[in-house]
């Protein structure tokens, strides 16, 4: 299976033309046989590629007492007075959500953002993770680069990124296996609801996978 996945990614980069920017590799899953009207048949998982993402992830920090300890990793802060008044303003509230790809939030206040912020954060699958009080916020950054989300919406197709071209094929190999794996093993019959998969560039044409 691994040759053929390196095989399959080396031939997706040779149809794909170089772009001036680093493109990222998106892997595509179709499924079959699975009913996603059935809550507990969808997916809404974190993963952490064994290989990285290859890239800095944008992170958020909503905080009140760690303020300190978050302007300190340099990531864009939400303080807890401000949270009622971002709720209130949808606009800026969703530019935020398609911007930073994780945050993270200290634990106390959790309550407060599902109230005001989660009718927006909830369906983008961007509801803030917790911070233990006197968390340390460096582990959180550093989970950041490494974690994806696997997700299934409405539609039977699973789509994530899962590096960049910057990577070795190898490195990529090694992400596109662990998300197989880790898709078989939360759909309900395994592979048998895997209808067949697909690897790209951004910019490039798909490549099957031989699944």
């Amino acid at each position: 299976m691994a040759e053929e996945f390196l095989a399959e990614i080396k031939e997706a980069k040779e149809k794909s033309k170089k772009r001036k920017f680093s493109q990222s590799w998106d892997l595509i899953i179709n499924l079959k046989n699975i009913n996603l009207k059935i809550p507990e048949n969808k997916l809404n998982h974190d993963l952490s590629l064994p290989e990285g993402r290859g890239k800095e992830s944008k992170v958020l920090f909503i905080v009140d007492a760690l303020y300190g300890e978050a302007k300190k990793t340099g990531s864009f802060i939400i303080l807890k007075d401000e949270i009622d008044k971002l709720g209130k303003d949808r606009k800026k509230l969703k530019k935020y959500a398609d911007e930073y790809d994780f945050w993270f939030c200290e634990a106390p206040l959790m309550p407060l953002v599902g109230k005001s912020l989660g009718i927006v954060l909830g369906p983008r699958g961007k509801m803030p993770r917790p911070i233990p009080p006197k968390g340390n916020l460096i582990p959180f950054i550093e989970m950041s680069k490494r974690v994806i989300k696997i997700r299934t919406k409405e539609s039977p197709v699973i789509h994530t990124a899962i590096g960049t071209e910057d990577m070795k094929e190898e490195q990529i190999m090694k992400n596109v296996i662990a998300v197989m794996n880790f898709v078989k093993e939360k759909l309900p019959k395994g592979g048998s609801n895997i209808k067949g998969a697909y690897i790209k560039l951004t910019m490039g044409k798909p490549v099957k996978l031989k699944v």
